[in-house]
């Protein structure tokens, strides 16, 4: 009892507390849990950190440890989109163009012919109802060169993604993360989002090595060693892959489970600008259109040759505009788009167009509107980088400023609702959380944390932050206990 007796008089005096209306009982009942869970056995290792903040006021309603740098996790991505949203606008929309830096004469393209990225995540993934699917995209770049009555091309496919940065992974990134679908890297060419599928056959006998029979899109010029065996039934995805970022190898280890014909993983398609240049190399090949070189991509090309003069444009490809992209970034937690919003800003405002540019340009905008970056240390725009750190005060004060902004109804509706859809849909069923808070969930190495909006029984909208970090799972759920603090918080 002293303990929880020391913890709420230390929030009281520490802050000018309390919104008029907010019901102190339940303030003191959620301050309790937290008090709780950081002395139970599942956080006998760990620490708790929390914060939520009246939007109408700024004031601070609960405060626990909030100025403890930690983890954000994929929480990261609701300060990404805020800030793209900031910079970009809501319509905003990326574009890729087929291009030239020859001439055609007769049935000849003589020079090369340039795919020109402008950073999009959705070229060819398909994921929307606007775009297409990778072999949809190829076969329409193919029918304009056949437009154009282009039969030959006398020099290369080249693919140009140099509008970022050559390092396409941001630092801290795992090892173990970069071969696998969401360790995709960022290029300013990418394509079906930067992943691919691997297919394997089960053996009939648990311990016996699984074919690996294709991978989806099929990988030209890429080797694929498999050393992935057969587990038992209902064992589910067990596959590490590992590649280089701009590697032509992967390695896949680890088992999948026996009984499907078939089972497919996801990896990461490592240096996507020559994955792109090399896949439509093959479609104009089959739809009777000759190279005359291999593809390449537009920074090994440009190391060798002078500035190049484009003069003809054969195609366009429109993203949707970052409106969808961010919904479903935010939705299904999708690092890649997290991380071309990153690089994005940092080319819009003139920075540069490396991550680190990124996050300079990130920081600018939130000191710019007061708010107070200290303990804000991030390596990345998606969380993946277990180097990344903020606090839960640096989080709630962001989504407080943020519901000020013109873009916020934008911004508002990209994060999903408990218990209804997105990462969260599955969450706080049945409770009075069903439908009233608007959650952005994100986990990696020990580190569980949700941030968003609620609405409080006044009325009011509230901006929270919940943080655990190195629990054991030996004595409970660290998504059932976060679930727990956000069933007590809708009760301020």
């Amino acid at each position: 009892m002293n303990r929880i007796y020391f913890t709420l008089l230390s929030v009281f005096l520490s802050f000018p507390l309390f919104a008029q209306n907010i019901d102190s009982l339940a303030q003191e009942a959620l301050i309790r849990r937290l008090d709780s869970l950081q002395n139970s056995f599942f956080m006998q290792h760990g620490s708790v950190s929390a914060c939520i903040k009246s939007v109408k006021t700024g004031q601070t309603v609960v405060a626990y440890y909030h100025r403890k740098s930690v983890p954000p996790a994929s929480t990261m991505k609701l300060i990404t989109t805020a800030t793209a949203l900031a910079v970009l606008n809501q319509n905003y929309t990326y574009t890729t163009t087929l291009e030239t830096d020859g001439s055609v004469r007769n049935d000849t393209l003589f020079g090369n012919l340039w795919i020109r990225g402008s950073g999009d995540p959705s070229l060819g993934g398909g994921r929307f109802k606007s775009t297409s699917t990778l072999p949809v995209l190829l076969k329409s770049w193919a029918k304009a060169l056949q437009e154009k009555k282009i039969k030959h091309i006398t020099g290369r496919i080249i693919g140009d993604g140099s509008v970022f940065d050559e390092n396409s992974i941001p630092g801290g990134w795992p090892w173990d993360d970069l071969g696998n679908y969401y360790g995709a890297g960022v290029s300013g060419l990418n394509i079906n989002e930067n992943k691919f599928r691997a297919v394997f056959k089960p053996a009939g006998v648990v311990g016996e090595s699984a074919d690996l029979i294709r991978t989806e899109p099929a990988l030209p010029g890429y080797t694929l060693v498999n050393r992935v065996r057969t587990e038992e039934a209902r064992s589910g995805d067990q596959v590490n892959i590992y590649s280089t970022p701009l590697g032509s190898q992967y390695f896949l280890e680890g088992s999948v489970p026996k009984g499907p014909s078939e089972f497919g993983v996801q990896g990461s398609l490592s240096n996507p600008s020559l994955f792109a240049a090399t896949s439509l190399q093959e479609v104009l090949l089959e739809n009777g259109i000759t190279v005359g070189d291999t593809s390449q991509t537009a920074f090994n090309f440009l190391r060798n040759h002078k500035e190049i003069t484009f003069r003809d444009t054969l195609a366009k490809v429109l993203s949707p505009p970052l409106k969808e992209l961010a919904t479903e970034c935010n939705f299904q937690s999708i690092n890649l788009y997290a991380e071309a919003f990153l690089k994005t800003i940092g080319v819009a405002l003139n920075y540069g167009n490396t991550t680190q540019d990124g996050i300079k340009a990130l920081e600018k905008i939130w000191t710019s509107k007061g708010v107070s970056l200290a303990g804000f240390r991030i390596k990345d725009g998606s969380g993946l980088s277990p180097q990344s750190v903020l606090t839960t005060d640096n989080m709630t004060d962001i989504l407080v400023v943020t519901a000020k902004e013109p873009y916020f109804p934008t911004f508002y509706s990209t994060i999903a609702v408990l218990g209804k859809n997105g990462t969260v849909k599955n969450m706080g069923r049945g409770t009075k959380a069903a439908g009233n808070v608007r959650a952005k969930s994100g986990s990696i190495g020990g580190a569980r944390a949700f941030a968003g909006y609620f609405n409080g029984k006044d009325g009011q909208l509230y901006a929270f932050a919940f943080n655990i970090q190195q629990y054991d799972l030996n004595f409970g759920s660290s998504t059932r206990e976060l679930e727990k603090l956000m069933v007590l918080m809708v009760n301020l």
